[in-house]
């Protein structure tokens, strides 16, 4: 018998691809959303060969499996939030589009917010989303999107800027609110620096995140990992800034906690961070 006196957890769903190793896609947003106490669903786009040391193969699902994961679960159980990560192809990225129509047409996609992270290369340098899918997340996504969450590189590339310094953080992520997205936090970890600096960009106001650079090799994963925790907190009623603010917090534990496994760039521990101090909730 269902217990009523249980809160109703808010419930997340991810679209992206799958990792055997934990660290990165699938397996990372399953942990930070459970860490930090949403339901995680997931459709799974594509499936990687790859561990620590990096990506050996992708193999995509099909598009029609991929929108068929996300009607029946959106049309089933529902979400609160949905985070989308590897895409890979156009043909995929457009068949999740054409998923949250549905959804949308059906009155189950009314509420969702849409968390986009824009996956686009794996730490190692191999390409995970094909140039052919660019302008699918330009034109169908990313207008969509109350949060877009891409790295400098990534931005840089959605906007045609050159991205070198934190200002030049703070262009981009104006140019993606020009482009539809209802706010953009680009990462600065990709930037020269002891200080890595994010800049959160909304129509009417910028916040800086500023930290310390960790001297660390586990950071296979934080890029997911970051936004799904900014998914999981719209989910669950947080203002944006809020929400982002607690995910970089959670990232960070998540990093000085990492268990130092495989021989490259080693995973985070999901788990461990969600029991630290968040700060304010």
């Amino acid at each position: 018998m269902e217990n009523s006196s249980t809160p109703t957890p808010a419930r997340v769903l991810t679209i992206s691809g799958s990792d055997p190793g934990g660290g990165a896609g699938i397996q990372a947003d399953i942990k930070t959303f459970s860490a930090l106490g949403c339901y995680a669903m997931a459709a799974i786009t594509a499936v990687t060969v790859q561990d620590t040391t990096g990506v050996a193969g992708v193999h995509p699902i099909t598009a029609p499996i991929v929108h068929d994961q996300i009607v029946r679960v959106l049309g089933d159980i529902g979400a609160d939030a949905v985070k989308i990560g590897m895409l890979h192809s156009a043909q995929i990225a457009d068949a999740v589009a054409d998923a949250l129509d549905v959804a949308a047409t059906a009155g189950a996609h009314g509420g969702i917010l849409l968390v986009l992270d824009t996956v686009m290369i794996a730490k190692d340098g191999t390409a995970l989303l094909r140039d052919n899918a660019i302008e699918t997340l330009k034109a169908r996504l990313i207008p969509r999107a109350a949060l877009v969450t891409p790295n400098a590189p990534e931005a840089a590339r959605l906007t045609g800027l050159r991205i070198e310094t934190p200002d030049d953080l703070v262009r981009a992520g104006m140019a993606l609110i020009a482009m539809g997205a209802g706010a953009a936090l680009v990462t600065g970890g990709h930037l020269a620096g002891a200080t890595v600096t994010d800049a959160l960009v909304m129509p009417q106001k910028v916040r800086l995140f500023e930290a310390k650079r960790l001297d660390t090799r586990s950071t296979h994963g934080t890029g997911c990992t970051l936004a799904s925790a900014c998914a999981a907190g719209l989910a669950q009623n947080m203002e944006l800034a809020e929400a982002v603010a607690r995910a970089h917090i959670f990232v960070r534990n998540a990093i000085v906690t990492a268990p130092g496994f495989g021989h490259g760039r080693g995973p985070l521990n999901h788990i461990e961070a969600g029991k630290l101090d968040l700060g304010p909730r």
